[in-house]
Formats: structure tokens, sequence, C-alpha cells
């Protein structure tokens, strides 16, 4: 009970604690609360105090400003004028102190005030007006009539104010109060306004006689600000007039000249701003044609010298010590994105530096050469059934059928010396835009395109570089790769500049226009311009020269390989040059043979970068060993320790493909590489006859390729015009039709891998995109076009051409398909049926309209036929190719059929020899009575192809065959004593001249009967191939 008592006792006095704590601790709280709203208060009141006599104040002054500026328009009251106290003795000194102090709070003021508010407009004007009033005595009545003797004097109080002001910082407040007002896509400064701003910079400059330190202060503050010069031309022309009165662009020039005085500039200013200053500069050179053409040689080097500097400092990549700039790039610098509003003006002063006024100034040495007098060359015809039917031979004829005059500007034939001041001039401008092409990243193309816009531009710098050196361009350039004099380093620009320039411009005309029109450069210059850069290329990477020291590519070598891969590439699609022309005499395969084998790394960059070089067929020849070497280290080939894992199934004739896809689609890639053993099962479900070793796959490989390859099945659709096969845009009607796609990949991939040739003609622009070529730098969809559909190629050109308003055709930026029976209409941008199509974005809409046929339309097709080609072919094997030789690869070579390595290469079965008297009327049928075309169609009949193989008929699997045969196939047992003796002495059971020959394109076999005449042969075989009967006829 006590103990209950103690306790109870002991809590109440612990709650009665606790309560006294809790109360205290409010109190507390509430003191501190009531403490801290009494310092806020305070503070907030002491604020609007603050404010209110700073309103109150800021309202004193600015009657005491326009109290000042109203006594000055007094007429003719002298004691009235605020000037006239600087005329007493006494009072000149606290005059100019409280004018000097007064002018100062207005600089102070105009810092913080906004143009685009209208109240601080109204502020703006009047503190300009009072800097304006008492910096120049113009406006001072005091100094009109009798007063003129005193303007000496109180034009040096004037000066000894403005001095004043720039020690405190005038020039920094100009700076922020023009960059408020201009640093946006719409000035908020009026004209008068500017006109001030302007008048009160330029005061410093004239009265100390355009000092370098004035000079300094007005590049660094005014001329960096955003675009003022392209707002002063359109505001304010007079203040325009105003420097060109003052020769300002001139001074500005040789004041940069000096190195340390532009290093000085760039180092205050930084990226940004530098930029700035960069584009005004070259807005006032647009404007002052005379002072560029006196002064090109100091205004090309200090432009130059400022977007090194800028250069310093553009990167290639995103990392955390870069920033964005929308001109630049990426930048190591700090960028100030306040100016981003305003880049769109920057830089379209900029693009004034790649306008036809500038370069043609620039330029005019290049451009005053005068290339040719005679008539153009005309246009080469056009291809009758494939691009690659141009009559080459005639074509470079006629190149060179040209006057001497005209050979020796299109050949190197030296002459000038590379010192000389005209050379030197030149070196130095293609140093300044390429300069500009590695500096200002994000405006690349737009400086590309203006450089390729005067279309005599380039030949003629192509000419003026033929002309270098005492033996012309090639040797001298060669030289400089192994120099790194300053001399040599600008010779080089030169160079990369005409090649980014030129594979610029071959890249965005069209056929028409390179073929028929032959913009910019005639044929014969392409011709001379490619085998230079053959030989220089070949060379650099020959010579290891292609690398620095870190291993990094050479800019030059990217520059000059560009241009040379577009134009083979345009040469792969339409044939310009003679045969031969791209091979180098000079290099043995076989020596490129053996350092490949010994892992030297000139010979795998010359693979890499420039495989044309060398031969096709030594080409194939490695592509081959390449695979071999392939399957040896993945067990696939028979050795005298193992034999090759193989792979057997079940085929029923009459579902060939079906039994194929389901069997070996989920084969993996090595299992398809490797040996497959086909069994074919008749209607009956009975196992065929036969044992398969290679010749039974090649049959169901070339069947199931034919079947796929059907127009028929919707799978794949063939071009207009010459019928080349590409994916159907609608295959989507059968259910699985991408798996099969890739299924078909892999099959064609196996072809390929194991060198079958198989009579599939693709079109063009589907293999470049199997060979990844569509996402290269310089691949254009435009250029590929005609492989599709050479009538819609011209009919979307012709817009490109139209003089006339585009929208009044009516396009849109969308495709109108006939689907099935049902109009679809596809968008080729979001949004794309309701934008019209018009001058500004023809080009757009034929690119996109050409992209959209031939690659969106079949873009998830052509990924899934890749997957599977690529699962079985590595795609480093195809680079070594271009587009028409991976065809010849496929398909077999197209020239003609070489009978004499046929007969080589003929094996004879059934008694029949090369002697027997059959087989010579054969070949001599073959080479004296049938046509060129019936020998292609006697091949397809015993091959199942009409092209020989590449590397000819002794890489044919199995060898070509000739069996003489006495009764029909379904009687025919195979070869037997009598069989074969019957045949080797020309006995005959009965007269064979019913029975036609036959074949089994498996085995390349041709089965052929011992005809008694030649006459009988000849009509049965040729009967036999034109009708195409191989086992159905016997």
């Amino acid at each position: 009970m006590f103990s209950l008592t103690q306790s109870s006792k002991s809590e109440f006095l612990d709650k009665a604690r606790q309560a006294r704590e809790e109360r205290k601790g409010h109190k507390d709280k509430e003191k501190s609360a009531i403490l801290m709203q009494a310092l806020v208060r305070r503070f907030l009141c002491r604020c609007r105090l603050q404010k209110q006599i700073r309103q109150e104040i800021l309202q004193m002054f600015e009657k005491l400003c326009r109290a000042i500026l109203a006594s000055m328009e007094v007429e003719n009251e002298p004691k009235v004028w605020y000037v006239s106290l600087a005329l007493s003795k006494d009072l000149t000194i606290p005059w100019l102190k409280q004018i000097k102090d007064v002018l100062w709070i207005c600089c102070q003021l105009l810092k913080k005030l906004k143009p685009d508010i209208l109240q601080d407009n109204k502020m703006i004007t009047l503190y300009l007006s009072m800097l304006v009033t008492f910096t120049d005595t113009s406006t001072w009545r005091i100094v009109r009539g009798k007063g003129e003797a005193l303007r000496p004097a109180l034009t040096r109080i004037c000066e000894n104010i403005m001095g004043h002001l720039n020690q405190k910082g005038f020039y920094s407040i100009l700076q922020i109060l023009l960059t408020n007002g201009l640093a946006r896509s719409k000035p908020s400064l009026s004209k008068g306004t500017l006109t001030a701003i302007f008048s009160l910079s330029l005061r410093p400059v004239i009265a100390a006689h355009f000092s370098d330190n004035l000079l300094r202060s007005f590049l660094l503050h005014i001329m960096s600000v955003p675009a003022v010069v392209s707002h002063l031309s359109v505001l304010t022309p007079e203040c325009m007039a105003s420097m060109h009165t003052h020769d300002l662009l001139r001074k500005f020039i040789l004041f940069l000249s000096r190195e340390e005085q532009c290093l000085d500039i760039c180092v205050c200013l930084e990226g940004s701003h530098t930029l700035c200053l960069l584009g005004n500069l070259i807005h006032l050179g647009f404007f002052s044609e005379k002072v560029l053409e006196e002064e090109a040689n100091h205004f090309v080097k200090d432009l130059t010298d400022m977007l090194s500097y800028c250069q310093r400092y553009v990167s290639q990549k995103k990392s955390n010590l870069t920033h964005w700039h929308p001109v630049l790039g990426w930048f190591s610098q700090t960028v100030d994105y306040g100016l981003n509003e305003s880049m769109p003006l920057v830089t379209k002063q900029l693009q004034y530096l790649w306008g036809v006024s500038i370069i043609r100034t620039l330029f005019s040495d290049v451009l005053s050469k005068k290339l040719e007098s005679q008539e153009p060359t005309p246009p080469p015809p056009q291809p009758s059934t494939s691009q690659n039917n141009l009559p080459v031979k005639n074509l470079f004829k006629r190149a060179f059928q040209k006057s001497a005059s005209v050979r020796n500007i299109l050949k190197p034939v030296g002459g000038k010396r590379v010192d000389s001041a005209e050379v030197q001039k030149v070196c130095s401008i293609c140093v300044l835009y390429q300069t500009a092409l590695s500096t200002l990243t994000q405006i690349r193309l737009q400086i590309l395109t203006g450089l390729t816009h005067l279309d005599e531009l380039l030949p003629k710098l192509w000419a003026f570089i033929c002309e270098l050196g005492p033996q012309g361009g090639l040797k001298l350039f060669m030289e400089c790769l192994n120099n790194d004099t300053e001399e040599s380093k600008q010779l080089l620009a030169m160079l990369m500049l005409f090649c980014d320039c030129s594979r610029h411009l071959i890249t965005i005309l069209d056929d028409i226009e390179v073929y028929e029109e032959q913009t910019s450069f005639k044929i014969e210059e392409l011709l001379t311009i490619s085998s230079f850069l053959n030989t220089f290329v070949y060379k650099m990477v020959w010579d290891g020269i292609l690398e620095n020291a870190k291993g990094e590519k050479l800019e030059l070598f990217h520059s000059v390989h560009g241009w040379l891969m577009v134009l083979y590439e345009r040469d792969c699609r339409r044939r310009f040059t003679p045969d031969d022309h791209w091979l180098r005499k000079d290099l043995k395969p076989s020596l490129l043979f053996q350092e490949l084998e010994k892992g030297k790394r000139r010979a795998q960059l010359l693979l890499q970068y420039i495989p044309h070089v060398i031969p096709h067929k030594n080409r194939v020849l490695l592509f081959r060993n390449i695979v071999t070497k392939e399957k040896e280290s993945l067990g696939l080939v028979e050795t005298n320790s193992a034999s090759p894992h193989v792979t057997h199934i079940t085929i029923r004739r009459s579902r060939m493909l079906e039994d194929g896809y389901d069997q070996l689609r989920r084969l993996p890639p090595n299992s398809i590489k490797g040996v497959i053993r086909v069994k074919f099962v008749n209607d009956l479900g009975v196992d065929e006859a036969g044992i398969d070793q290679d010749g039974v796959f090649k049959e169901f490989l070339e069947e199931i390729i034919k079947k796929v390859f059907n127009p028929a099945l919707n799978l794949f659709k063939t071009t207009s015009g010459n019928e080349r096969l590409y994916p159907s845009p609608t295959s989507y009607i059968h259910e699985n039709h991408l798996q099969l796609f890739e299924f078909v990949g892999k099959m064609l991939g196996k072809a390929v891998y194991e060198g079958l040739v198989v009579d599939v003609p693709f079109a063009s622009f589907f293999l470049s995109q199997v060979m990844g070529h569509h996402h290269t730098t310089f691949y254009s969809s435009i250029d590929e076009l005609p492989s599709l559909d050479s009538e819609f190629y011209k009919n979307l050109t012709s817009i490109k051409r139209y003089d006339g308003d585009i929208g009044d055709l009516g396009l849109t930026l969308s495709y109108d398909e006939d689907v099935m029976g049902q109009l679809v209409c596809h968008e080729l941008i979001p949004g794309g049926k309701t934008m019209t199509v018009s001058n500004e974005n023809k080009i757009s809409y034929i690119h996109l309209m050409a992209h959209f046929r031939m690659h969106t339309q079949i873009k998830e097709q052509t990924a899934a036929f890749i997957r599977g080609f690529r699962s079985i072919i590595n795609p480093e094997w195809l680079h070594m190719f271009s587009t028409p030789e991976v065809q010849r690869l496929v398909a077999g070579d197209n020239a003609e059929i070489d009978l004499d390595d046929l007969k080589k290469h003929t094996v004879y079965y059934g008694g029949f020899h090369s002697s027997h008297r059959v087989i010579i009327w054969l070949w001599d049928i073959l080479s004296s009575d049938f046509t060129s075309e019936e020998r292609a169609m006697f091949l397809k009949f015993v091959t199942s192809c009409s092209r020989p193989p590449l590397l000819g008929f002794a890489y044919l699997k199995p060898p070509f065959s000739i069996r003489c045969v006495e009764v029909s196939d379904d009687q025919d047992t195979g070869d037997t004593l009598g069989s074969v003796l019957r045949g080797f002495f020309t006995i005959r059971k009965k007269e064979p001249g019913g029975r036609l020959p036959t074949s089994s394109t498996c085995f390349n076999l041709l089965k052929l009967p011992n005809y008694s005449k030649k006459s009988i042969l000849r009509d049965k075989l040729r009967y036999a191939i034109s009708m195409n009967t191989g086992f159905e006829l016997s």
C-alpha cells in the first residue's frame, strides 16, 4: 500500500514538471516568433523605406537631369545654360567634378535598366541624352556665333569627361546596355537609342585619334556584341556611314594583324564573344569590298587567328569539361547561354564569309583564270539497259581529244613557284576556310554549300593546284607529306579544302547534273582528279603517312580518301572511267597477299580503305581464302584426323520451301556453314535414289532460291525497267514474313559462302543496304533511286529544276500508294500530309521521298534479310567489293563465256572424251553457231546460272561434265562397261535422233546422246536450251 502511494506521488511530480517545461517551451517559442516577426517586419520596413528613398532620390535625380537638359535648350539665355558654369574660373573645377559624378551615376543606372521594359526605356533615353550632350560640344548653344572661340577649350573639357568615364568602365556599361537590347531575336532598342549608344562608343576613339588602347576597348566591348553591325545596318544606316567615313574596318584589320593584339582580344573575349566579333568583322567586310580587296591578306590572317583560337577549345565529344554551343558544338570554355537567342543572327553574319561576294573578292586570283574557250564537252549518252553500260571507251577517248591548252589545265603540268605571293595568298585563304570547317562544326554543311555555290570555283582551284611546283600537283603534294614546314601545311590545307568541297558538291549533284549537264566539273576533269587522288591515297597508305604519332588518322587523309571514294562509288553506279582506271600497276597482288599473311599493317589498311586498287579477281581469291580459313578454324573441312559434322535434312519435293524453312531456320550459323546432306522424298513418300555429294544440296539451294525470289510469292518485287529484285513492301501478307526474310538471307549467304553462283539479280540500292553503305557519311538516297524506278527518279528530280512556284503543283510531304486496291497515304514526316511542298523545302521533299521508297517502306524486311545474310557472311569480308562486284559475287561474272576455259575444265563420262566427234561438234557449235545469248542459255541449261563463275570454270562446283547417254532419264541407271565402250567407239544401239539433250544442274552435268550428225546435235541442243527442258524432256 505504501509503495503504491509513493509511486503515484512521483508520477504526479513528473507530470507537473513536464507540464511546467511545456509551458516554458511554448512561452520561449512565442517570444522567438515575436522576435523573428519583429526582425522581419523591421527588415521589410527598412527595405520599403530604402526603396521609397531610392525612388525619391531617383525622381530627384531624374528631375535634375531633365532640368540640366532643359537649361541647355533655352534660346539666347547664356546665364541659364548649365554649361556656362564651366566658364567661371571659380566654378570650373567644381562643375567638372559635378558633371562627372552626374554622368557616372547615369552610367551606373543604365547598367541596371532593361530596354524591353517601357518605363526603363524612357529612363535609358534620358540618361543617354545626358551622356550624349556632355561628351560633345556640337549641341551646345554657347559655342555658336561669337562663342566659337570657346570650342577648343570646351572640347578639351568633353575629352576630360570621356577620359574619366573610360577609366571608370564606360565601355563595359555600353556593352551591357547593347547586349541587353540586341542579344535577342528581335532588338528592343529603338533607332534613336542605338544611334546614341553607338555615337557615345565612337567618340572616345575619335578623340584619341584611334589609339590602340581605345581601339582595343571598342573591339572588346562594342564589336563583340552579337550582330551589332547587322542591327546598325538595318536601324541606323547613318552609323554605318560613320564607320565607313572613319575607315574603321581597315583600322580594326591592321590592329588585329599584330599577333599579340589579336591573341589579347581573343583571350579577353573567350569563345562565344570571339565568334560575335568575328561575325561583325565579316559583316563589315561584306559592306566594304574595296577595303577587303586592299587588305585581303591581313583580313584573312585575322580571321584565321581568331578561328584557330576558338578551335583549341572545340571538342569532338561531350565530357564533364565541355559545354554545348549552337555553332561550335562541344566547347571546353565557358559558354554564355544568354547569347544563344542571338546566335541565328551571328550565324547569318558568318555566312557572308562563304557568300558569293566575299568568295569572289578573296579568290579573285583563282577566278580570274580562264579555263577553256571551246564548246562544252557533249554529254555522255544515257545507259541503255544498265547503269554500268555507259560506253566508257568513247567517253574516255573524247575526253582527251580536247585541245592542248585544256589538257594542260586538266593534267598536272607545274610551273608556279610555291613561294610566290599569288600562291601564298591562295594558300592562306584556303587555310582560313579549312579552319572554319573544323571550328564551326555545327554549320559545316552551310560552309561547304556556300563554297560550292560558284560553279567555276572548284574547277579553277583544281587548275591552280595542277600548276603548282616544277612538275605539277601530285609530286609536290607527296613531298609536302614528308615535310613539316608551314608552307607544306598550307599547301595541304588547299588540297583538303578542294577535296572537302568537291566531295560535298558531287554528293548533292544528281546523275543528270554530273553526266549530262556536267555541272562544275567536266567528265575529263573527274578522270584526272580521280587518277590523282587514287595515286595520292595509295602512296599515303603504302608509305604509312596516313596517321599521326598517336595513331589517329590525319584530317588530310579523311578529306582525300572521302573525295576519292565518292568518285569511285559514283563510277560504280554509272561508269565514267575507262577499264582498269582504278588499278595500281605497281602493286603486285602476290606481294600484298604475302604482307597480309604476315599481318603487315599497310597491307591491312590498303584492303580496308582502297581495295579497288587490287584487281577484282585477286580480291575474289582473297575472299575465298578467308572463307577457307574460317572453315578450317571451325572444323568444317575433311582432314586425315577428323571429319566435319554433317547435318541431314529430308525434303519433300512438293513442299521444298516449307520443309527447308522448318529444318534449317533453327540451325546455328556454324551448322549452316558446315556440310548439309539433303534426301529428297517424292510425291509418293518414297526416298529418291542417290547420294548427296554437294550436288543434291546445290539443287535444293537453287530450287529454294528460285521459289523465294519469285515475285509471285510477294516476298520480293522487281524494279520497273530492268527487273531487279528487292523486298516487297507488302510482304506482310505472309504471317512469318520477317522470319522468311532472315531464312532467305541465310540461304543466299550459304550460296556465297560455298562459292555457288545463283541467277538472282538484285537492285543495287538493296545491295548497298546489305553492305551497309547507307550508314556512310556520303550516302545519298537520291543517287540510288534510278536503280528502283528510273522514271520516278526523273519525275522527282524535275521538281528540283522547276523554275516556277512548286506550291502550284499541290504536292504535300506525303506519298500516296495503291496497296492491294486501297489508297494509303504515307506521311514522310509527322503531319506531312498537311504540309505543302514549296521552293524552300523541295530538296528535303526529294530526299525524303527517295528515302521512304528505298528504306522506310522495306526497313523491317531489309533488316531481317541482312541479319540472316550476315550470320553467314561477315560484313567486313564484303568491304573489299563495290555493289556491282557483290552482285557478281552472288550471280557470277557478266563477262563473255570463255569456252576455252570451260573446255579445259570439263570432265567426260560414258565413253566421251575430248577427241570424240560429238564433243568436237559440241564445242564447234557453241563457238561458231551459237550467239553469246545462246551460249548464256546453254550455261544456264547445264548449271542453272547464265553467268560463269568469277574465277573461271576451275572454281565451278561440281565441275562441268558431259556424259554419253543411250536411254531416257527414267531408265538411266548409270554407266556400264558396255555403254562406255559403245560411246567410246561411237557404236549406237539405235539412232538417238528423237532424243533431246538433258541436264542435271545439281551436278553441272550435260547428258548428251551419241548423235550421228552435227546438224542434229545443233538443232536438238538449240531446242533444248530454248525450252529450258532440263529434267522434264527426254
